[in-house]
């Protein structure tokens, strides 16, 4: 049975809309008198994706996934095949899940006229009416730019030394490395302790590991606050403010980070260094990301001036 990774996260706080419902405002956490900007499915983004030439859907983009996802709903409604089984891991654990064989997908310049299977999830827990996974994007760019509020797949910008470095004074370039497909940051630290970052751009919740909690033994954790997964399984958790991350030459502040040893850090092999999946939350303090699969590339263009919406401080 083949096994595969899906690590979109979010922060429960009441019921998920339906992904065709118009969506209100982004919600915070109340916690102690303070408010904590986590993020919710209103907050996420999608691009128009194709299945079989048919109208496009929007899709969550997921640098986390290995695999893209359609919801059963879309599924039904294009009368897609079934296909075999597979083991999914998530955020919050792994099952059994049932497959839909996807017969050509389509999103930008991403033309995959190969049939693969999907696995097929609620509409209501994606959030969308589907996730496009690594697997399609590896060979593109995805670029998010927060101030229009569009995400988009485009063309790599190469690996030339030319084509690589800023193209302003506001834009900071980090050079990743490739592991099983997903971007990952070595070069970053928390708090003054180094940590590997991974870029999941389908959670909406940053998640640290247990051996990233250890080397802040001395933090009062806040919390604990509930977290739910693409499958709808639910996952409480603690969490703490950092008061600085740097990710090269970026440094935030006041980012939300939550605490567990989610299944993926082990997919990863992270489990026993202190790791990050850094996500939407984290992000969107920016005016634009742009994450350069081939490249190995991901260039984060700064605040104009002010707070970032999600309340982090850009320093």
């Amino acid at each position: 049975m083949r096994s595969l990774l899906l690590m979109p996260l979010f922060a429960a706080f009441g019921a998920q809309p339906a992904p065709d419902e118009l969506l209100p405002a982004p919600a915070a956490a109340e916690t102690g008198g303070e408010t904590v900007a986590l993020g919710t499915l209103a907050t996420r983004m999608t691009v128009p994706v194709s299945i079989g030439g048919a109208a496009s859907q929007p899709f969550v983009i997921d640098t986390g996934a290995e695999r893209s996802v359609v919801s059963r709903q879309l599924a039904e409604r294009l009368r897609l095949a079934a296909g075999p089984q597979v083991r999914l891991t998530t955020m919050t654990g792994s099952a059994r899940v049932q497959t839909v064989v996807v017969p050509s997908l389509s999103v930008g310049p991403v033309r995959d006229v190969r049939a693969f299977n999907a696995p097929a999830l609620e509409a209501g827990h994606l959030g969308a009416q589907g996730l496009l996974g690594v697997e399609q994007l590896r060979n593109h760019m995805v670029a998010i730019d927060f101030d229009r509020r569009e995400m988009a797949v485009r063309p790599s910008r190469g690996t030339s030394r030319a084509r690589s470095v800023a193209r302003d004074a506001d834009e900071i370039v980090v050079i990743a490395r490739n592991r099983m497909g997903q971007l990952i940051v070595t070069e970053a630290q928390l708090e003054g302790h180094r940590v590997t970052v991974v870029l999941d751009t389908g959670s909406q919740v940053s998640m640290g590991n247990l051996a990233l909690q250890r080397r802040l033994r001395r933090t009062a954790l806040k919390g604990p606050i509930e977290l739910s997964s693409v499958t709808g399984e639910k996952l409480t958790v603690n969490y703490h403010i950092a008061g600085r991350v740097q990710i090269g030459g970026v440094v935030m502040r006041g980012l939300p980070v939550a605490f567990a040893d989610v299944p993926p850090f082990a997919h990863f092999g992270l489990s026993e260094e202190p790791a990050l999946m850094l996500g939407m939350d984290a992000l969107r303090a920016f005016r634009r990301v742009e994450i350069d699969f081939p490249a190995r590339r991901v260039r984060f263009l700064m605040p104009r001036s002010g707070t970032p919406p999600t309340g982090s401080r850009i320093g």
